[in-house]
């Protein structure tokens, strides 16, 4: 991607895996653990959340015009903004169901409010046996 060109679903996959395959480990020694990754598909998803309990999708969600210019803002960042119509040609956005759907035109704090909440709900839901 540093390069200017997009990854395939053939490139992202030992990625995708060694994501799964650390989640899974943290979750067996009782870590939690924030992961960042735009997991695109949902077969990427899928990958990810494998054997993985009570874990969390946060899609924050915008529109090419907002992403596009606050990537051009970023200096020495590794994806050139120009490839974000890639991302947005791959993109399966995940339904509420799937995930905690956070629009990004709220003040930072509120989407950080919001994520904890979820959190905070998911594990008491955990810890009372619900899930």
């Amino acid at each position: 991607m540093a390069s200017g060109v997009p990854l395939n679903d053939q490139d992202r996959l030992p990625w995708l895996k060694k994501i799964n395959a650390m989640l899974v480990e943290m979750r067996l020694d009782g870590t939690s653990v924030i992961v960042s990754c735009s997991a695109l598909k949902q077969v990427y998803r899928q990958i990810i959340a494998q054997g993985v309990e009570n874990l969390i999708f946060v899609y924050l969600a915008g529109d090419y015009d907002t992403i596009f210019e606050r990537m051009q803002s970023r200096d020495l960042h590794y994806m050139k903004a120009e490839m974000l119509r890639s991302q947005f040609e791959a993109l399966e956005p995940p339904g509420a169901s799937e995930a905690l759907v956070i629009p990004i035109d709220q003040p930072v704090e509120q989407i950080v409010a919001r994520i904890v909440q979820k959190v905070r709900a998911n594990k008491d839901r955990s810890e009372s046996g619900e899930v």
